[in-house]
Order: C-alpha cells, then sequence, then structure tokens
C-alpha cells in the first residue's frame, strides 16, 4: 500500500476508535441524565464506529509494525446535549473534511481496499450526523430521543432507527444481519 494511504487509513483507524470510546462513555452520561434513548443512540453509533476502525485496519493487512497515529479527537465529558453537538460535529468533520480528502489520496494511488472501506465509512457517518442532530433536538426539548430500536450494518456501519432495511442502503447487506440496539 501507498505510504500516504496507509498513514491516511491509520489516522482514520485512530479516529474511528476514539469515536469508539467516546460515544460509549458519552453513553453512561446520557443514561446518568435519564436519557435512555440517546444513551442507546451513542451505543449503536459506538458500534458502527468499531465497524469503520475493524474496516480500515483489514484495509491495512499487509502493514506490520509500530507506528504514530495521529487523528483528531474531541475529549471532555460535558451535558449529554453538548455531547450530542460535539458528535454530530465529528461526524460533519469525517463527512466534509477527512473522509473526501482521505479518499482522493487513496484514488489517486488506485488503493482499492482503502477507498472502499472510506465509502462505507463516509456514507454511513451521514446517518450518524442526521441521528445525532434529531437526538440533540430532543434533549434540548427536555424530552428522550423517541425512538425504541436502532440498528446497525455490521459490514459498513450504517444506522437507523425503527426498523431495519430489507437490504443495506449501502453495501446491501441483509436485514437479517443487521444489529439491533434497543
Amino acid at each position: 500500500m501507498n505510504a500516504m494511504t496507509a498513514e491516511n487509513l491509520r489516522s482514520a483507524f485512530g479516529g474511528e476508535s476514539q469515536a469508539h470510546m467516546r460515544y460509549r462513555i458519552w453513553a453512561d452520561k446520557a443514561e446518568k441524565d435519564g436519557f435512555k434513548n440517546v444513551a442507546n443512540l451513542f451505543r449503536a453509533v459506538s458500534y458502527a464506529e468499531e465497524v469503520h476502525a475493524t474496516n480500515h485496519f483489514r484495509a491495512l493487512k499487509d502493514e506490520a509494525g509500530d507506528f504514530s497515529v495521529t487523528s483528531g479527537a474531541g475529549f471532555g465529558l460535558s451535558t449529554t446535549s453538548e455531547n450530542l453537538e460535539a458528535a454530530r460535529n465529528g461526524e460533519l468533520h469525517e463527512i466534509e473534511q477527512m473522509y473526501p480528502a482521505f479518499m482522493a489520496v487513496a484514488e489517486k494511488q488506485e488503493e482499492k481496499a482503502a477507498i472502499n472501506s472510506m465509502k462505507f465509512a463516509i456514507e454511513a457517518e451521514k446517518t450518524h450526523a442526521e441521528l445525532y442532530k434529531k437526538a440533540k433536538e430532543a434533549v434540548d426539548a427536555d424530552k428522550d430521543y423517541e425512538t425504541e430500536k436502532i440498528y446497525v450494518c455490521p459490514v459498513c456501519g450504517y444506522t437507523v432507527e425503527g426498523e431495519a432495511p430489507d437490504k443495506c442502503p449501502i453495501c446491501l447487506v441483509k436485514a437479517e444481519r443487521f444489529v439491533e440496539f434497543k
């Protein structure tokens, strides 16, 4: 794999790994604040971020050794509303800046595994940003997020509330493979 694409994938892996853990921590905070469904959303998206990190790691299959991994990440424990805003801003950063730049390099270097991994991530991140926006609107109205179930595709991280689609709109995985969070 070309050095720059490998470095970008390692950075994306680091960022997704940190988001995975940060969302788990923020889920616990939301639960303590009385927002059970927001906590469930954070846990579901945390799982999706783990899927993205795993996909990036697998795309780096020929890379071995010790590497410094540079990735941007928000830190801190704030109110549930502020945590939702920070989560949404992180997703928007990936959608608008990080993944488009990383994908441009991977496409120029014809790194198909990296391109596929990043395409899955960027499309799933769009759903995450929208779900976080809706959840923040509910919390800001002093209500819990109104959804009983959230489903996550275990292949690409696509996340949907309500019911799983017959097939994932991103990677075409069948509904029965989706992971349910309730």
